[in-house]
């Protein structure tokens, strides 16, 4: 772990500030405690941002990193709730994720969890490894098997993560559909904006992608989607495999500055925080000055969708959606980019939506990444207890601006024996811009991320207005 560069936040003079400096802004005065997820399950001090801290701080006075304390860290979740609620400021996004990079590179696992993990990380970073899982996923979905397989519990008995898994895997019909290169704006171009697609987004969700495109279209925007862009890193980088996510970081830099891009518009929250961290990944990994520029000048390009079109306008019609829907605070949405304003206003200027907050947003779903499958048994306490919040609401739709999200609550929900439509926040403005009705989103629909507006429609140009239904 080196000593410099670990901080978002820099030194007076703009260097990065240290390890050290940055550990020593905490004052251990209790305000993350209520926030943190961990805490609230156990209320073990080691278990909460503070008491991750101190431990942070013996392991650099011992130089000893022992089994309780990778325990500990592993536990944490990384929703960065702790860093919304301290008033010290203290970047302990930057503290835990260098921490982990250094679990990473000297702690031993053991054998069962270094095989979940190398599998996790061959599979998931990689679209066309997970869009090869669709067709025999596709057909055990059919073949009504996960019924009895949920009914037995025998995924349980063998293997809790596998049992997440395949609890959480997203409803699949038909092939993805391929994204033009560039869709050209509907109307006077305002903008030219680049878009990310993602790994898991792209594989398994592609209809958000589709809606997100069409939206930003709809908005006056010419919409560049190279095809060669792969995953941006976050998995990875959330879990401590700072190499990887370093490699996967700079190819994604690659492929946007030869785009020509005005800004990167990001679809899912954990993508989207990752990016807009790119200098100080690129940093620790020991990349050089003119790579930690283009990093920060890539940075400085990404934006959130729904920050993009808050801070864009609205020009496109809306329609009504007289649905009642409760909007969902993605950890590395709110906490991590600060940004809770922007959907709710895109939202609300659509007729007949009625938008309820869910209780308790600042307390994770129990997704966050691959949290969920690393550690079941904590992130299923917290699903249920996202599934009570988003029941209290009475809403019939669930919108979120993360895909990890709305799978697990979605799945949190089921195992309740409830059920909530689920979409993302592009295909409900999808859906108001086209003048879809309201069943489009609600009417019949499973309980599963992506299932709502236009899952099965192919991209269509921006020339002229899509038709209604």
């Amino acid at each position: 772990m080196t000593d410099g560069g670990c901080a978002h936040d820099t030194a007076p003079e703009g260097a990065p500030r240290s390890f050290d400096d940055v550990l020593g802004d905490c004052v251990h005065c209790g305000f993350c405690l209520p926030t943190c997820p961990t805490y609230v399950l156990w209320g073990e001090e080691m278990d909460s941002p503070r008491g991750r801290i101190h431990l942070m701080g013996q392991m650099r006075e011992d130089d000893v990193l022992n089994e309780a304390s990778v325990g500990h860290f592993d536990n944490c979740l990384g929703c960065l709730a702790c860093v919304s609620a301290c008033p010290s400021g203290v970047a302990y996004d930057a503290l835990i994720e260098t921490t982990r990079a250094k679990v990473e590179e000297e702690h031993r696992r053991g054998p069962a969890e270094r095989g979940l993990r190398s599998a996790i990380f061959a599979l998931f970073p990689y679209r066309r490894r997970l869009e090869l899982l669709r067709a025999p996923l596709r057909a055990y979905q059919a073949s009504g098997l996960s019924r009895l397989v949920r009914g037995s519990g025998v995924l349980e008995r063998i293997s809790p993560s596998l049992a997440t898994m395949e609890r959480v895997a997203p409803p699949l019909r038909g092939g993805v559909p391929a994204l033009p290169e560039r869709l050209p704006a509907v109307g006077r171009r305002r903008a030219v904006v680049g878009m990310l697609t993602g790994c898991v987004q792209g594989a398994f969700f592609p209809q958000v992608n589709t809606a997100t495109a069409r939206v930003l279209a709809s908005e006056g925007c010419d919409v560049v989607i190279p095809r060669s862009q792969g995953c941006c890193g976050a998995l990875s980088s959330h879990a401590g495999r700072a190499a990887e996510a370093a490699d996967l970081a700079r190819a994604t830099i690659d492929v946007f500055e030869a785009a020509g891009v005005d800004a990167v518009v990001v679809n899912s929250a954990g993508c989207g925080g990752t990016m807009k961290h790119y200098p100080r990944l690129i940093r620790e990994s020991g990349g050089s000055p003119t790579a930690v520029r283009r990093a920060e000048a890539m940075s400085a390009r990404v934006v959130d969708f729904s920050e993009y079109l808050a801070a864009l306008g609205p020009r496109a019609e809306r329609h009504p959606l007289p649905v009642r829907a409760a909007y969902h605070d993605a950890c590395h949405l709110s906490h991590g980019q600060g940004i809770t304003a922007e959907p709710r206003s895109l939202l609300r200027g659509i007729p007949g939506l009625e938008l309820s907050d869910v209780p308790d947003p600042e307390i994770c779903c129990g997704s966050a990444g691959v949290y969920n499958l690393l550690r079941p048994g904590p992130a299923a306490e917290l699903g249920d207890r996202k599934s009570a919040a988003v029941r209290e609401t009475g809403a019939g739709l669930l919108i979120a601006g993360n895909p990890g999200c709305s799978l697990q609550i979605a799945s949190a929900i089921e195992r309740s024996g409830g059920s909530i439509a689920v979409a993302h926040t592009a295909q409900v403005l999808d859906a108001s811009i086209r003048g879809l009705p309201a069943t489009a989103l609600t009417g019949g629909r499973s309980a599963r991320y992506g299932r709502a507006p236009g899952s099965g429609d192919r991209l269509r140009g921006g020339g002229s207005r899509p038709r209604r239904r």
